[in-house]
């Protein structure tokens, strides 16, 4: 790792010899929205003295650093409506180790916080933009003035230098797998990186079944319908396959299989929800409060070990999940984890 060294003996590892090196950090539950497939009508807010302040995070963020991981992404809840956020990316951009700070967002709030989160030190930004037509979009999300707002966030992290900005979709039978092919072509005009995402479990209404799954086989074979794409090597704990279209745009397009074929047995990731948990996996049903040990006067070392043996006890995932026939619908909304 770039000017930071640590021993092979700290770093992080699960049962399965799988190693993190990456870190989904939730900053909040709350969100400015209420999509169908993330919140539920009576959301359960954590109390704000539950969640974890910014030199708590910073806190464990350097203990997890110190093990190896390198890879921060800031998630929700909606990131941008924790205040001050641009101060946590800021503070996490100087912890020995950190290479990267990313964010994933619903860019309500990109357009006037893109030029402050650049400055801070966020590296780049993924934005969560589920269709493409205005009335369609703003049913999807509960909130009426939200379209436009989007679009100009998603201009403004472009002109300030953010870099990739990414398109997360996810793709829902009945409600959005008509508009793939106007994706595609949003990221060839555009340059952004259009990320299709399989529908999950974790809604906040229940709505989940596997009827409602556009697979990333069938999004492929829609995209081929008109054009001609290749598929690029798969990075090492991805969560995604990659495809160019080969027109000489160099246009990408990513496809997040995780219903219909995971990538787990690769996964380097960790999870720390916004009120202190450490949740080994996406689809874990257990989490780990590391909250309790950084409020009572725990050692770096001690909240270290709780750290180890918490990832320890990562599952092999979603894989096997599917193949027992235990994935139910809401294992826990969205909004609480972070995405």
């Amino acid at each position: 790792m770039s000017g930071y060294f640590y021993s092979h003996r700290m770093q992080l590892v699960d049962s399965f010899g799988r190693v993190a090196r990456k870190l989904r950090l939730s900053v909040t539950d709350r969100c400015n929205f209420k999509c169908d497939f993330c919140m539920p009508l009576k959301p359960t807010w954590i109390p704000s003295s539950e969640i974890l302040t910014f030199d708590e995070i910073s806190r464990v963020v350097k203990i997890l650093a110190s093990m190896g991981v390198s890879k921060i992404r800031l998630t929700g809840g909606e990131p941008l409506v924790r205040r001050e956020i641009e101060k946590c990316v800021k503070i996490l951009k100087k912890v020995p180790g950190v290479e990267t700070i990313s964010m994933t967002t619903n860019g309500y709030f990109l357009d006037e916080k893109a030029a402050a989160l650049k400055e801070s030190g966020l590296d780049s930004v993924t934005i969560s933009l589920h269709s493409l037509k205005p009335e369609r979009y703003e049913q999807i999300v509960g909130r009426k003035d939200a379209f436009s707002k989007v679009l100009s966030g998603i201009k403004r992290a472009q002109a300030v230098g953010l870099s990739p900005v990414k398109l997360n979709c996810v793709v829902i039978r009945g409600c959005n797998d008509d508009e793939i092919l106007d994706f595609v072509e949003l990221g060839r005009e555009t340059g952004l990186v259009v990320r299709f995402i399989e529908y999950m479990p974790f809604d906040g209404k229940n709505m989940w079944n596997p009827d409602r799954l556009v697979t990333g086989a069938e999004i492929i074979s829609k995209i081929e319908e008109k054009y001609r794409i290749e598929r690029l090597p798969r990075e090492h704990g991805s969560t995604s396959l990659t495809y160019r279209i080969k027109d000489g745009s160099g246009t990408l397009i990513n496809i997040i299989t995780t219903m219909s074929q995971p990538f787990c047995r690769d996964c380097d990731r960790i999870r720390l929800s916004a009120d202190g948990k450490i949740v080994p996996c996406l689809f874990s049903r257990d989490d780990y409060d590391v909250k309790k040990l950084l409020r009572n006067n725990a050692s770096d070392e001690e909240i270290a070990d709780f750290i180890r043996s918490a990832f320890m006890k990562k599952f092999a995932g979603v894989e096997t999940l599917l193949k027992n026939g235990e994935v139910e619908p809401l294992i826990r909304p969205m909004h609480t984890i972070g995405g």
